[in-house]
């Protein structure tokens, strides 16, 4: 492959018949191979692991989550027709990869589609950042959301939370979430309710059945949200039977696609902490805060949704997804690391306060994210001017000494 790329880079070079499509060129070969050039000056280290490198860590931590949620849209599905016990573990995985599939070209295609454009007309490199959006959009959204909103909303973000403010590292909101936010403003009945987050028809002739008299597609946190008086003593699947914290633990409970398994993301989380892209203070952090506000709203106990204990919280809806793929985000984050204690808490905290005081919207992760997001530069703005006054002052003590 090498050879291919070494002949044909003269066509898509200066003076070459095809000189327009060099940006496209040369993002496609240097995700395929590290660059053989470096920095002469204005750099401190030099390190053969660039942005596409680390981007594909990334992309490999998903992978668990992503495999799970292909298997969960499959076994969700074959419960609510009453299939579950005689369909086999590959036709409940080959349900949810055509369902999941289209999802994730379409993302891929709408995102990097425009980012290949935008690189061509201002003559750039090709910006590598939406590798992960790309995956991750189709992880956060409901197995039912048509591929057009996808689309839609995929372009919207791309262009105006990312590009309009310089690509790549500019951005100050994470790109997936935004996606998740024009959708759940835009077009509210597909990504609520107890109708969107189970495939109730069959993928490419695959699944067909009726579904059981005894359905009911509410996720875990909506029945929650929804009690009335005092919380339910049991939460119930798609069938009305009970489910347990190990069945939230291992993802056999509805919900979007890449949410639904915290063992899968803990995984992801393991890879993402050993090698060092992620910020274990950020996750460590997030958890701590969600677990104090949820035990404050416990003590005060005055609503039902006050009532809902830590542990729900944590292994419930998008909480773990987020604290360790998006609130981790690094261009979006507070970046200094007493700023990523408090940017974690924080997001942790407002977590469990959207989902107490506006029971309407029984997922918080989202929105407190993305709040995070607008004061992580004051965040670390007050944390270094914190660190000069506090060096200032020990230099004044010196100096007197």
């Amino acid at each position: 492959m090498k050879f291919l790329f070494d002949k044909y880079r003269p066509t898509f070079s200066k003076g070459g018949k095809l000189e327009m499509f060099h940006s496209v060129f040369d993002g496609i070969e240097t995700f395929m191979y590290v660059p053989n050039s470096t920095s002469k000056r204005g750099v401190h280290i030099h390190d053969a692991n660039d942005s596409k490198r680390t981007m594909s860590f990334v992309i490999l931590a998903l992978i668990p989550a992503l495999l799970f949620g292909m298997y969960n849209v499959g076994y969700q599905h074959y419960l609510a027709i009453g299939q579950l016990e005689t369909s086999s573990w590959t036709s409940l995985f080959l349900f949810g990869f055509l369902g999941i599939l289209p999802k994730i070209i379409v993302s891929y295609g709408v995102g990097l589609g425009i980012e290949f454009t935008i690189a061509q007309i201002k003559h750039e490199e090709i910006q590598e950042g939406f590798l992960v959006s790309g995956m991750l959009i189709p992880m956060i959204v409901p197995i039912d959301t048509p591929l057009w909103m996808i689309a839609v909303a995929t372009a919207f973000a791309v262009i105006f939370a990312k590009e309009v403010f310089g690509g790549t590292g500019y951005n100050i909101f994470n790109v997936a979430l935004v996606t998740r936010v024009i959708l759940f403003l835009a077009y509210p009945s597909k990504m609520s309710g107890d109708e969107v987050f189970i495939r109730t028809t069959d993928t490419f002739g695959l699944g067909a059945g009726k579904l059981v008299d005894t359905f009911s597609g509410a996720t875990p946190l909506a029945q929650l949200a929804g009690a009335k008086g005092q919380l339910p003593e049991t939460i119930h699947d798609v069938t009305g039977n009970a489910i347990s914290n190990w069945d939230a633990f291992w993802g056999f409970i509805p919900g979007s696609i890449g949410e639904v398994s915290t063992f899968a993301i803990l995984l992801g989380a393991i890879l993402l902490i050993w090698t060092g892209i992620a910020s274990w203070k950020i996750m460590f952090s997030g958890i701590l805060g969600a677990v104090v506000m949820a035990l404050g709203f416990n003590a005060i106990g005055i609503t039902t949704s006050m009532q809902i204990d830590p542990l729900t919280h944590l292994l419930y809806g998008g909480f773990a997804f987020g604290i360790v793929f998006m609130a981790t985000d690094p261009v979006t984050s507070a970046r200094t690391e007493v700023g990523k204690w408090i940017f974690g808490f924080l997001t942790g905290v407002m977590c469990v306060f959207i989902r107490v005081l506006n029971p309407g919207y029984p997922e918080g992760m989202m929105l407190a994210i993305l709040f995070m997001n607008v004061f992580a530069p004051l965040i670390d703005y007050f944390v270094v001017e914190a660190n000069i006054k506090k060096r200032n002052l020990r230099s004044k003590k010196l100096t007197n000494v």
